[in-house]
């Protein structure tokens, strides 16, 4: 039976350009491929006809000089014999055609690094920081020891021992990849006898044992904001560790932890603390002293001022890494209750008590609507 002509099967005009002639082959081999077709019936032989069909004349025509033999002498100037022919097993035209789509699929974007090999961004570390509360509302200047690599100095970098070379890999020809084959997807790969290198070490270099890098310890300069609060990160581009044939170092992020403070909480921009008054200053009134982060600040106590009650100031808080203004401070009074007395403050203070009783319920306004209520209770 004579054979199509190769533009006919690939529905192009003999003017086609080699993008055309692809994109017609593409859509075909889609259509056709036996591992899509797959089957005992005349459907699935149909097809895979048509699909050798299909990749014959690719074959042909996407190569110059036989597209140009071909278009002179028709099908007696070609001859694919010996290239596989249009029932052989070979897929060499099938891969070219795809190549370029699953070749960027399966990449992953590494492409890159010398020879083709595969580069890889190094990982990323952590570091975490202790700072107090002090340090964390106004910032400091900071010095940390984190682990870097340094080029081996007896092998000079390369990995090999003195007086020896690396070699290129046999299994990846220096590419640092493979291709793998799963019907018709073409799948790159990192080359497991390399491990993505591209070369192989014959002597490794006994001091970095083939590495061709030391690990060692370098000083940070860190500056940490004022405002920062506990649990946020510093990023430090590219100080994590190396990358892999010349790719990108890692990023080292340093996560912030803050001491528990003897006096203050901490919470968001705002701070609490609790302040012990004696119940002689808060029954009587008087200004006490309250710590803040800048020093200390004074605060008036009204007369009869009951254990619990906040006092507000303003602006003596933490001003956030986000935020226009500083928070405030909450003052919690805490009536001390005095301890180891004297028997003649003992006396003085059952004299105290015998007083405030015949004063009756306006020295004690909450105790009386306490009892009140404790009453209504089990009525």
């Amino acid at each position: 039976m004579a054979k199509r002509d190769y533009y006919d099967t690939l529905g192009v005009p003999k003017n086609a350009t080699e993008e055309d002639i692809k994109k017609a082959y593409r859509k075909l081999a889609m259509k056709h491929h036996p591992d899509r077709n797959q089957g005992e019936g005349d459907d699935a032989k149909k097809s895979e006809e048509k699909f050798k069909e299909a990749k014959e004349a690719y074959e042909m025509l996407s190569d110059g000089q036989k597209r140009a033999a071909y278009d002179q002498y028709g099908h007696a100037g070609v001859d694919p014999a010996g290239r596989g022919g249009p029932g052989g097993e070979n897929m060499g035209g099938f891969a070219e055609a795809f190549g370029d789509i699953f070749g960027d699929i399966f990449n992953g974007g590494r492409r890159g690094g010398g020879g083709g090999q595969q580069v890889f961004r190094g990982a990323d570390l952590s570091y975490a920081m202790e700072i107090t509360l002090e340090e964390a509302a106004r910032g400091k200047d900071a010095q940390i020891r984190i682990p870097s690599w340094d080029a081996c100095e007896t092998c000079k970098g390369s990995g090999a021992k003195p007086g020896t070379s690396a070699k290129t890999c046999s299994t990846c020809n220096g590419a640092g990849t493979v291709h793998m084959r799963q019907g018709f997807f073409s799948i790159q790969q990192g080359c497991p006898n390399c491990h993505g290198t591209g070369k192989i070490i014959p002597e490794p270099c006994t001091t970095c044992n083939g590495a061709g890098k030391l690990k060692r310890q370098k000083t940070l300069e860190v500056k940490i904001p004022g405002g920062i609060n506990e649990g946020m990160r510093i990023r430090s581009a590219g100080n994590g560790e190396p990358g892999t044939n010349g790719g990108p170092a890692g990023d080292l992020y340093i996560e912030i932890r803050i001491k528990d403070h003897d006096i203050f909480e901490r919470d968001g921009d705002d701070l609490h603390c609790t302040v012990p008054v004696s119940f002689t200053t808060v029954a009587l009134g008087g200004s006490i002293e309250v710590p803040t982060l800048a020093g200390q600040a004074e605060i008036e106590l009204p007369e009869g001022t009951q254990h619990g009650k906040t006092f507000r100031l303003r602006g003596k808080g933490i001003k956030g890494l986000r935020s226009s203004y500083p928070g405030d401070l909450y003052a919690h009074v805490s009536v001390e209750t005095p301890v180891k007395l004297s028997e003649h403050q003992r006396k003085l203070l059952k004299e105290l008590d015998e007083s405030l009783k015949k004063g009756g319920e306006k020295h004690s306004p909450n105790a009386k609507s306490w009892t009140d209520r404790v009453k209504d209770l089990f009525k």
